[in-house]
């Protein structure tokens, strides 16, 4: 039999991912990350249910600390990215860094196997023409996760599977059912696991950073309130600025130094273009020219035409062919060519900022 190791959360998903392998007479292996201690997936109440789904399909369970990792590249990321007033996504990071290559190097130097598995939502084909691995959207648009994995490596995605990428999420819970899972209805994460442990991004960041109190001004320097702490706003904020205005105001800039919030209307929050570093071409070889693409500057954001203009190594210039909204600093863009991702990158703060 193909062994193959999956990554197991504790939830539906990845829960469903090792139940439809098995079932297809793989030589399943249960593989999860201990990433820090409380409530969530990822942590003690998942890696409980990640044991019961292997005992209740008969595999081995390994469990790997990961919390050292965790802390240096998800925590103290967040908290240095914060303090510098911009947005990190953290999600993008921590599927490079913690889970996918760590993953992948357990499977191969510990149990001596070349595949691993998730439960996430993408898919991968292959080209024969250029010998790449193409990272593609997943069939259920809804809970297409390929925006949060665009930073994966050609090692790792040769060596990765995803079952449920061809599948729906209610088809997904349907086939939990079918072989009774304990995950089968579960609900399911609606937020980063740092906020369900910590209860808010607020809560968490301020066990981190010390709150302070500045000023929050609007373009031309004028005082129209208080805040007590840069940390807790991000680029586009409307509510919670505690502001009263004849329209509405939204965050257009954070100013750490000066330990300032600058709002505005709409309008000054939308921008024709910005540069994207750390940069990944994934599905294709980095161009030596501009090319047209589609890009979500978020993860729900809709897919906008672009023209991604090569920089330098790692870097690129998004020129937007309609002005957006909310461009944040910290989170990631990701550009298409229809459904297969050409690659991503973190947003840069703007040289004047």
């Amino acid at each position: 039999m193909n062994k193959i190791v999956v990554g197991l959360s504790g939830g539906v998903d990845s829960s469903t991912a090792a139940a439809i392998l098995h079932n297809q007479g793989y030589d399943v292996v249960g593989l999860t990350l201990w990433l820090m201690k409380g409530k969530g997936q990822c942590c003690s109440e998942g890696m409980v249910d990640a044991a019961y789904i292997c005992e209740q399909l008969g595999i081995s369970h390994h469990i790997v600390d990961m919390r050292e990792v965790f802390q240096t590249h998800i925590i103290d990321y967040l908290v240095s990215g914060y303090s510098d007033g911009i947005t990190p996504l953290p999600c993008s990071q921590c599927n490079r860094t913690v889970k996918f290559s760590p993953m992948l190097q357990y499977a191969r130097e510990k149990l001596g196997v070349d595949k691993i598995a998730t439960g996430h939502y993408a898919r991968i084909t292959h080209d024969p023409t250029s010998g790449r691995y193409q990272l593609r959207r997943a069939v259920d648009r809804n809970k297409d996760q390929s925006y949060f994995l665009y930073d994966l490596t050609q090692n790792v995605l040769a060596g990765v599977v995803f079952p449920l990428g061809e599948k729906l999420k209610v088809e997904t819970r349907q086939i939990a059912s079918e072989y009774n899972l304990k995950t089968a209805d579960k609900p399911e994460s609606q937020d980063l696991c740092l906020i369900e442990s910590h209860g808010s991004m607020r809560e968490f960041l301020d066990k981190y950073i010390a709150p302070k109190k500045g000023e929050i001004i609007d373009a031309a320097g004028k005082v129209l309130g208080q805040h007590d702490g840069v940390h807790h706003y991000t680029i586009g904020q409307r509510k919670g600025l505690g502001i009263a205005a004849a329209e509405p105001l939204y965050v257009i800039g954070l100013d750490p130094v000066m330990n300032r919030v600058i709002v505005g209307d709409r309008t000054t929050a939308n921008q024709l273009e910005c540069t994207v570093g750390r940069v990944n071409w994934v599905s294709i070889l980095e161009p030596n020219a501009p090319i047209r693409a589609q890009v979500q500057v978020r993860y729900r954001s809709t897919a906008v035409d672009v023209t991604v203009v090569p920089l330098a190594i790692s870097r690129v210039k998004l020129v937007f062919d309609e002005p957006q909204f909310s461009i944040t600093p910290g989170q990631a863009a990701v550009w298409y060519d229809g459904d297969m991702v050409l690659g991503g990158g973190i947003i840069e703060k703007p040289a004047n900022s």
